[in-house]
C-alpha cells in the first residue's frame, strides 16, 4: 500500500475518488463545500433530497462528478456536529475506516481522505500519518481462512493520500512509515492466533520467527528444543509440555542495533510472551462450549513476533528482545495433575492445584530467562486469566507492575495509540493467597481477584527487575460470530517502544 500526502487544491487531486465528510443535519463540512462548488453542487442536492443523512459511519458513492480531477466522490457520515472545534478521536477513526471499508466494495485503486481532523494536541500530523496507515491495514486485513471454495475478489486499493498542509506533510509522511510497521506486525500476530492449533504449533512458531530473521538483517533468532529447555532448568515450562505430544519451544528474537539508545547504556527492553498453542486445561479440563478459542492462548507470542517484526520494520535504534514460552496444555496419562510440585529455573517450588492455570507456570521461567540480557524494563503479554474480562470486559488490557511508573507510561501509551488500558493494583496482600503448606507457592489462589492473584504470582519471579504484566484475555481476540484476533495490545507496544527510540 503507498500512502502520500496532498497539500492542493482538493479538486485537482489525480485520485480515483476522494472521501469527504457530511453531518448529520445535512451540513457539509469545509472541503466537501469545496468540491461541491466546483462539481455544480451535485452533493448538497443529494443530501437535501435526503439520500444521504450523515449518520455516523454511512457512506455513499457519488460517481461522474464534473469539474474534479477525481471521478468519485465518497461522502462520509460524521454523526452529530461535535459541541467542541475538533471531531473526536474515536468518530474520526470511524469515519476513516467507514471511507477505506466504501473504497474496498468498489474497483477504486486511490482514495483520498479529506475528513474532519481531531484538533492537533490529541492527534498530530506524524500521529495522523500513523493512524492512517495502521486503520488502512485494519481495514484491509482478511482472515486467513483454509476454505476450500472460492475467495472474494480482492480489493483494487494500492494507494492512499491524506488532505494536509504543507509545513505537517513531512511529519505525515513518517507516521505512515510508523504506521504500515505496526499494521504489518499486527497481521502477523492475526495470522498467527488464527490459524488453528494442528498448524500453528510450537514448531511453527518457531520456524516463523526463524523466517523474520531471514527477512531482517538487524534480528537473531534462537530457537531453543526440548533438550536445551531441559538444560535450562525451566521445571514449570517442561511441566506444562508434558502432557503434549507436540515438543515445546523458547523462542529467542534480539534486534540490537550497532548504536542502541536507550536508558542504563542501552539495556533492551525484553517482551515476554505466553504461547500455549492450544490449551485443554490440562487434568483440570475446560468445559467444551468456547474451547476452540483456546487456539488464542498463544495471543501474547504472537503479539511479541508481530512487535519484533515492526521493530526491524522501523529498525529503531533501541535494543528489543522477544522471548516466546511456546508449547501446548494437553490431558495426557503423563501430564501433570493437581498436587504435583514442581521446581522452576528460578529455583522455586510450586505446588499446581489446577493444571489450567498453566500460563503463568511457562511465563516464570521466561521471565527469569529474561535476567541474563540485564533488561532496563521487562513487559509479558499473555491471555493470562478469564478473570480481567469478568473485570475489564474487553475494552481494556488490565496492566500489572512493580512500578507505577511503568504502569502509568504503558496506560498513557494506550491512550495515545487508542489501543487502551488499566491500571490494576498488586499489592503484597495479593501475594500472600498463594501461600501453600507443601511448596513455597501454589500456582492459584481462589477465585477472588483471579488476575490479580495470577499477576503476583508472576510478580515472585521479578524481584529486582522493572517489569510490568499485560493480561490480554479480553482484548486479542473476539469470540462468536465475530471470532478472530484483534491485533492487540500491537498498537500500545509500539507507541511505548517508539518513545523509547525517540528519547533524548
Amino acid at each position: 500500500m503507498q500512502f502520500d500526502t496532498w497539500t492542493k487544491a482538493l479538486a485537482e487531486l489525480p485520485v480515483d475518488c476522494v472521501a469527504v465528510g457530511v453531518q448529520d443535519d445535512g451540513e457539509l463540512t469545509p472541503e466537501a463545500k469545496a468540491l461541491d462548488q466546483r462539481c455544480g453542487e451535485k452533493l448538497s442536492r443529494l443530501v437535501k433530497r435526503g439520500d444521504f443523512t450523515g449518520k455516523a459511519g454511512e457512506t455513499w458513492l457519488v460517481t461522474d462528478v464534473a469539474g474534479l480531477s477525481a471521478e468519485r466522490v465518497l461522502l462520509v457520515g460524521l454523526g452529530a456536529k461535535p459541541s467542541s472545534p475538533g471531531v473526536t478521536r474515536k468518530a474520526w477513526r470511524r469515519s476513516v475506516t467507514a471511507a477505506i471499508s466504501s473504497a474496498t466494495r468498489t474497483r477504486v485503486t486511490s482514495l483520498a481522505l479529506a475528513l474532519p481532523r481531531p484538533a492537533a494536541k490529541t492527534l498530530s500530523d506524524e500521529r495522523l500519518g500513523r493512524a492512517v496507515a495502521e486503520l488502512t491495514g485494519h481495514t484491509l486485513y482478511r482472515v486467513n481462512d483454509l476454505k476450500t471454495g472460492k475467495k472474494p475478489r480482492a480489493h483494487a486499493l494500492t494507494r492512499v493520500v491524506v488532505a494536509a498542509q504543507a509545513k505537517g506533510a513531512q511529519a505525515t509522511a513518517k507516521g505512515f512509515a510508523q504506521g504500515a510497521a505496526l499494521a504489518n506486525g499486527a497481521a502477523l500476530m492475526r495470522n498467527l492466533a488464527n490459524l488453528p492449533g494442528n498448524v500453528c504449533t510450537p514448531t511453527y512458531l518457531g520456524k516463523t520467527a526463524e523466517g523474520l530473521a531471514r527477512t531482517h538483517k538487524s534480528l537473531k533468532v534462537k530457537v531453543l528444543g526440548l533438550a536445551e529447555i531441559k538444560r535450562e532448568k525451566m521445571g514449570c515450562f517442561l511441566a506444562v509440555t508434558q502432557g503434549s505430544e507436540e515438543p515445546p519451544r523458547f523462542i529467542v528474537i534480539e534486534h540490537k542495533p550497532a548504536r542502541a539508545q536507550g536508558k542504563n547504556n542501552g539495556a533492551p527492553v525484553v517482551l515476554v510472551g505466553k504461547g500455549i498453542t492450544f490449551d485443554t486445561g490440562g487434568i483440570s479440563l475446560k468445559d467444551p462450549p468456547t474451547m476452540d478459542e483456546m487456539k488464542f492462548d498463544m495471543s501474547g507470542a504472537a503479539c511479541v513476533i508481530g512487535t519484533m517484526n515492526a521493530v526491524a520494520d522501523l529498525n529503531l535504534p533501541i535494543h528489543v528482545v522477544g522471548l516466546v514460552a511456546a508449547c501446548e496444555n494437553m490431558p495426557d496419562g503423563r501430564a501433570i495433575k493437581p498436587g504435583d510440585i514442581v521446581t522452576s529455573a528460578h529455583g522455586l517450588t510450586v505446588e499446581i492445584l489446577n493444571t489450567d492455570a498453566e500460563g503463568r507456570l511457562i511465563l516464570c521461567d521466561a521471565l527469569n530467562y529474561a535476567r541474563r540480557f540485564k533488561p532496563d524494563v521487562v513487559i509479558d503479554m499473555a491471555t493470562l486469566t478469564g478473570a480481567i474480562v469478568v473485570a475489564l470486559g474487553v475494552h481494556h488490557t488490565g496492566v500489572f507492575s512493580n512500578s507505577d511508573a511503568l504502569a502509568r507510561e504503558l496506560v498513557d501509551c494506550g491512550l495515545a495509540a487508542d489501543d487502551r488500558a488499566w491500571h490494576m493494583p498488586l499489592t503484597e496482600e495479593y501475594g500472600e493467597q498463594l501461600k501453600s503448606n507443601f511448596a513455597d507457592m501454589a500456582n492459584v489462589a481462589g477465585r477472588d481477584g483471579g488476575s490479580i492473584t495470577a499477576a503476583a504470582f508472576l510478580g515472585k519471579f521479578t524481584q529486582g527487575l522493572t517489569w510490568a504484566h499485560l493480561d490480554i484475555a479480553g482484548t486479542a481476540y473476539q469470540g462468536g460470530g465475530a471470532k478472530g484476533s484483534t491485533g492487540r495490545p500491537s498498537a500500545m507496544l509500539l507507541e511505548y517502544l517508539l518513545r523509547r527510540a525517540t528519547a533524548r
